[in-house]
């Protein structure tokens, strides 16, 4: 594999892992932005607007969209994060110019007035879906109760108040800042033909007029140390089981200690073969109890995620908590953290073989850092991973520390719920 890099003029970085015989080719476009870049007034406008840039541009029609993808037999989607939104789409090597040109005409969406209003409906059924399913909503509250004042506690979706009070004026205006060049990274994968793909930005976007994105909302500190354990509920009467989100602070995406935090989480909460499968899973009291980290530009938090019969939850997440304190206070043994390691090391390299999974890695990274790491590195970090930094991690952020819980589930929004109870 090798790494190419040419920004344009009007400050397009243009960014490519070309793999000798590689048999497809994904590309996107990565626009630094999500929801810690809005304000409380357009609250959830990133991810409407990536829902308005299939609507159509001013020469394309939604549905032309839609067949031109079905046309080059391409693969093609979006998603919007806190810190990014992402338009994707995978194709074979010959189809590589036609996808960037529709991608690239489709970042200057038309954002008619018309559609602006009937997406609207869509959206604020897609949050009312999204309350109405499991978890619930606890995440997105687990999210607020844990970051606080900082941007990072903002729901992707926005809320419906928010996205009812939103003007199509303040959608356009967004667009206009957030989606200029110098903020949009164009990136490929797979079987790409570099010189064509610059030529192809070029020719798409290189009128893209330059213009001030402005900067990350001033981010605060999430969860002070010595913050208190936090508890809400969230009734949800039909419900048949209880589910719990639990988050503690963690590593950020410019800490060293992120690679060895993820690793942590897979030796204490992966789906199969974890502690928390074993004490909880295995013997048939939860349906399920995981745990991942999570890194932003500037904070990071370890996710703790149960789901079990409401009459046992304050039992289990006193169980959950115990495993964190166990692994802070007598460690981890090596043979577990061998087979942690090989799994995580698995995951990394079955994900470097494919390149649109590998398209995320390499555009997020350049995204948000401007580097780039190949597979070959990424596997080094993880193999080189030891006992002393997962214990670093262990005590430099204690999972069993100060949480914010939220729990869903047919309990009422009233019972009383103590803190996990904790080990003296």
């Amino acid at each position: 594999m090798k790494f190419l890099h040419e920004r344009l003029d009007n400050g397009l970085d243009v960014i490519a892992e070309v793999t000798d015989g590689g048999l497809s080719t994904s590309v996107g476009f990565f626009v630094k932005t999500g929801a810690r870049d809005e304000s409380d007034a357009v609250w959830g406008v990133s991810h409407f607007l990536e829902h308005m840039v299939f609507k159509g541009t001013h020469d394309l029609s939604a549905d032309e969209i839609n067949r031109r993808f079905d046309c080059m037999g391409a693969a093609a989607n979006a998603f919007t994060s806190e810190e990014d939104t992402v338009y994707h789409a995978a194709v074979l090597p010959e189809q590589q110019h036609e996808a960037v040109e529709l991608l690239a005409r489709m970042m200057r969406p038309a954002l008619r007035e018309e559609d602006f209003a009937t997406e609207k409906l869509v959206i604020l059924e897609e949050i009312r879906m999204y309350d109405d399913q499991p978890p619930f909503g606890a995440d997105d509250r687990c999210r607020a109760a844990f970051f606080g004042r900082h941007p990072l506690a903002r729901s992707v979706l926005g809320t419906v108040e928010s996205i009812e009070a939103l003007p199509v004026e303040a959608m356009r205006d967004y667009h206009r800042r957030r989606y200029a060049p110098g903020n949009v990274v164009l990136a490929a994968t797979g079987a790409v033909d570099f010189r064509a793909l610059v030529e192809s930005a070029r020719r798409h976007c290189g009128d893209w007029e330059p213009q001030p994105a402005g900067p990350r909302t001033v981010p605060r500190p999430p969860c002070p140390p010595g913050q208190a354990s936090r508890i809400e509920r969230i009734a949800r009467p039909a419900a048949t089981l209880e589910y719990a989100v639990r988050m503690t602070a963690g590593p950020a995406g410019d800490d060293e200690d992120r690679f060895a935090a993820k690793l942590l989480a897979v030796l204490l909460g992966d789906e199969s073969g974890s502690r928390l499968y074993w004490s909880l899973v295995d013997s048939g009291e939860a349906e399920h109890a995981s745990c991942h980290h999570h890194d932003f530009l500037d904070a990071g938090l370890f996710a703790t995620q149960l789901s079990c019969d409401a009459e046992d939850v304050e039992e289990l997440l006193a169980r959950i908590e115990e495993v964190y304190r166990e692994a802070a206070g007598a460690g981890i043994g090596r043979p577990e953290l061998e087979q942690a390691r090989n799994k995580l090391a698995g995951r990394v390299v079955l994900a470097g073989e494919r390149p649109r999974r590998r398209l995320f890695g390499v555009g997020l990274e350049w995204a948000h850092s401007g580097s780039y790491r190949a597979v070959a590195e990424d596997l080094r970090i993880v193999e080189n991973i030891g006992l002393d930094e997962v214990h670093g991690v262990l005590a430099r952020w204690p999972l069993h520390a100060p949480s914010a819980t939220v729990l869903a589930g047919p309990n009422p929004a009233e019972a009383s719920l103590e803190p996990p109870r904790r080990a003296e």
